[in-house]
């Protein structure tokens, strides 16, 4: 198991080595990732996505952004590898939302849609609901960002 994602992660099943997996009949997110140095293992995400069905996704490699997982490579197919998380209980926009989250946390140069980890004052601002809360106390940055 690999946990991906901000706090506590999502618990993603593998790594497994991509060139060796069956995609199975069912809905989740998947992350294809290699290790940047064999000698640690550490994984980069290459590509996040989700899917109703793994497998209709053309998994491995003739899902459409295969060719920029082996060129990340350098052909090799067996430095890819995947993991997946199956959602519990969750929607196709559960899904979706997780796979925004990932590419926002770890920018993967495979997927064409980028999107921002940011916070705007606007989103929430300031308010006042008596005797139920408090004003909102959540940091702006995430730890280590800097603020």
């Amino acid at each position: 198991m690999i946990r991906l994602g901000s706090l506590a992660g999502y618990p993603f099943e593998g790594p497994r080595v991509l060139a060796g997996w069956t995609a199975p009949a069912r809905a989740g997110v998947f992350a294809v990732m290699y290790r940047p140095d064999p000698a640690k293992t550490e994984y980069g995400v290459l590509f996040v996505g989700h899917s109703d069905d793994f497998s209709t996704e053309r998994l491995p490699f003739d899902h459409p952004a295969a060719g920029c997982w082996l060129a990340r490579v350098g052909g090799k197919r067996f430095d890819l590898h995947i993991a997946v998380y199956e959602v519990p209980g969750g929607t196709r926009g559960h899904r979706e939302q997780i796979v925004r989250e990932l590419i926002a946390i770890y920018r993967p140069g495979c997927n064409q849609d980028q999107y921002d980890h940011a916070w705007e004052e606007h989103w929430i601002g300031e308010y006042e609901t008596p005797g139920t809360t408090g004003p909102l106390t959540t940091r702006r940055e995430p730890p280590g960002a800097g603020g």
